[in-house]
């Protein structure tokens, strides 16, 4: 039985704020939504920002790699690296891992992330120590990023997107839980008719509309050609098909070939097959269950959501 914590004495949450305000370390807070909500002096000047109630990490992030400063983002293309990194953030209670400065700082980070979204960001200064073997550990975790990652999109791979998958259905506090199949429809006509070129930019399209419908808790992943998976933790059925209708109303609207000399007008559209976890079903039978729906949803005419038995 779990109790509650004792009321803080007086004055105690002042002194808190005053003396991280204080502090030397980087203290940041962010909502469910990934809007910066506060952060101490040590991480305003090392980031460059200020929170306003609307900044989000991606937004931060992306000024930082746009502006060449605050965090050193070494890569050419934002959003397959913003995407590559979101599938790691938030998605367990507690990580830590190294971040560089493009001041030349180095820093230990650690994100403590509450069941209801919110996210606790502290990090230390730790230029001064020793850095022996420094590069072969961050070749290591390069590596590892790599191998979870899928090389077109960002998002995490298929073993990444199972392993994330296996290990949320056995913690207890993500339920409900929901998983999605999506596939897009038609996708071999785009590749046939207008080359691989085209049906790469419909399927970064679809990765960057994916994550745009989605909260920093859940997860996503690109599992095939034009398969993705998508994992919802502590969503029921109603509120995922609410997020998956979305999704379908954003893709409907995209127009990514639109630049393209030998384009065709038409946009795409996807299908899903939606499914609720059951308390002890294993990965491989839930997502059995989520491509029956799925497999349902493209013979009864593509372009609509169903759910499984």
């Amino acid at each position: 039985m779990t109790t509650a914590p004792a009321p803080l004495p007086p004055g105690l949450a002042e002194t808190l704020l005053e003396l991280q305000e204080q502090s030397p370390l980087l203290v940041a807070l962010f909502d469910a939504r990934d809007v910066l909500c506060h952060a101490n002096t040590a991480f305003r000047e090392a980031y460059c920002v200020e929170p306003d109630g609307l900044l989000t990490w991606a937004d931060m992030m992306r000024d930082n790699h746009a502006q060449g400063h605050g965090a050193l983002i070494e890569a050419s293309d934002i959003d397959t690296w913003l995407a590559s990194v979101s599938s790691r953030r938030g998605k367990l209670p507690y990580r830590a891992f190294e971040v560089d400065l493009c001041d030349g700082r180095w820093l230990w980070v650690t994100e403590t992330t509450q069941a209801q979204g919110w996210m606790l960001l502290v990090a230390s200064d730790i230029t001064s120590l020793r850095q022996d073997n420094r590069s072969l550990r961050l070749a290591h975790v390069r590596a590892l990023a790599a191998a979870h990652t899928d090389p077109l999109t960002g998002l995490s791979n298929r073993r990444h997107g199972m392993q994330v998958l296996q290990d949320v259905l056995v913690r207890s506090e993500p339920w409900p839980l929901c998983v999605a199949l999506l596939d897009l429809d038609h996708f071999k006509a785009i590749n046939d008719g207008l080359g691989h070129a085209a049906g790469d930019r419909v399927i970064c399209d679809f990765a960057r509309q994916l994550q745009a419908s989605i909260r920093r808790e859940d997860g996503c992943g690109r599992i095939g050609g034009d398969e993705f998976l998508l994992i919802l933790p502590a969503t029921g059925l109603p509120q995922a098909q609410a997020i998956m209708a979305r999704l379908q109303d954003r893709v409907r609207k995209a127009r990514p070939l639109e630049d393209d000399a030998s384009r065709d007008s038409q946009g795409y559209t996807c299908s899903i097959g939606l499914a609720q976890a059951i308390w002890g079903e294993s990965a491989t039978s839930l997502l059995a269950r989520a491509d029956a729906a799925l497999y349902q949803a493209k013979t009864a005419g593509r372009d609509r959501i169903c759910l499984a038995d």
